[in-house]
């Protein structure tokens, strides 16, 4: 669906992706082959937010069938892990599964709940952990009929799964869980800035108990399209339809609003933008007017000038 690396064992240390033709495979290490015939093992990993509204959406009776529903449409020596208000379920060993469960998908719930959306999915999400590129391929074709455009992982809002080869680590799977969320909580946001949001989380970490974006190899393209005059205005890029931004200068696209979310979150506006521009949608549907309103900006031109100087000095890695 959209253009979607680092350890998930250590995944508060930073969870990162590259683009395909420069990406390390940086898996985590394994524990051993999984048994091909053994069963499909469940577990619960809860995820809730301590002080966070509760939840609207699917009951315990609800994921229990998903669950038995599950293991018998999972192949065999793959693992089925309950972590609100997803379901896990991978072919690695059952304890990597299990630690994905919780310090990937369990974690970056908790942090964007917290920070970002009241609401859960209306249905049960899967989230199908593929242990490599073979795994990833020859299972989705096989599970959901796809033929995979994207070595990382991609959402299937016609299968409600996050389909990911894990592998390649754990930045895909934050991107797409960020879309997963936005359709409840901000049905109307337009594509710049999911796609922004979506991307700061594909390298992050945990600072002062929040969620954080951190630089990614989105901004060594980002500082060369600056040096040659290629960035479009903020009125532009808020301004383009979904065709626009996915297709027309598209890496340029996903990195000015992947930068420009960044540069809110440094000056602790991120949430304050999101929430302002969640609340005006309707009277500012590119959310353009309320990025000036939230920075107190009133030359945008002069803003922007300021902010490509901002992205000229950080450095990744």
């Amino acid at each position: 669906m959209r253009e979607v690396l680092a350890m998930l064992a250590v995944l508060v240390a930073g969870c990162g992706r590259a683009p395909a033709d420069s990406e390390p495979a940086e898996a985590e290490a394994a524990e051993g082959a999984p048994s091909r015939a053994a069963p499909a093992e469940v577990g619960i990993v809860p995820a809730e937010v301590e002080g966070a509204p509760a939840a609207e959406g699917p009951r315990e009776a609800d994921f229990a069938a998903h669950v038995r529903a599950l293991e018998g449409r999972a192949p065999a020596g793959f693992t089925v892990v309950v972590s609100r208000p997803f379901v896990v379920i991978g072919d690695e060993p059952a304890g990597m599964v299990r630690r994905r469960a919780e310090r990937t998908v369990g974690w970056a719930t908790r942090h964007l709940k917290a920070l970002y959306f009241e609401k859960d999915p209306a249905e049960i999400l899967d989230v199908w952990l593929f242990k490599d590129d073979v795994s990833y391929r020859k299972h989705a074709k096989e599970l959901f009929g796809d033929r995979p455009s994207t070595p990382f992982g991609y959402f299937s809002h016609a299968h409600g799964a996050l389909v990911m080869n894990i592998g390649t680590g754990g930045g895909t799977l934050v991107h797409e869980m960020v879309h997963a969320f936005m359709g409840p909580n901000f049905p109307e946001c337009p594509a710049w800035f999911n796609e922004g949001l979506a991307s700061l989380y594909e390298q992050c970490g945990e600072e002062g108990g929040r969620i954080c974006g951190r630089t990614n190899w989105r901004l060594a393209g980002l500082q060369e399209a600056i040096r040659d005059g290629r960035v479009p205005s903020f009125e532009k890029l808020t301004g383009t339809t979904s065709h626009e931004f996915y297709h027309l200068d598209k890496g340029t696209n996903y990195a000015q609003a992947r930068y420009l979310c960044y540069w809110l979150q440094e000056e602790g506006l991120l949430v304050e933008y999101y929430r302002s521009f969640r609340a005006a949608a309707k009277e500012d549907p590119t959310g353009y007017a309320t990025l000036g309103r939230v920075t107190g900006e009133r030359d945008m031109a002069a803003f922007k000038t300021r902010w490509e100087q901002f992205v000229l000095g950080l450095r990744f890695p």
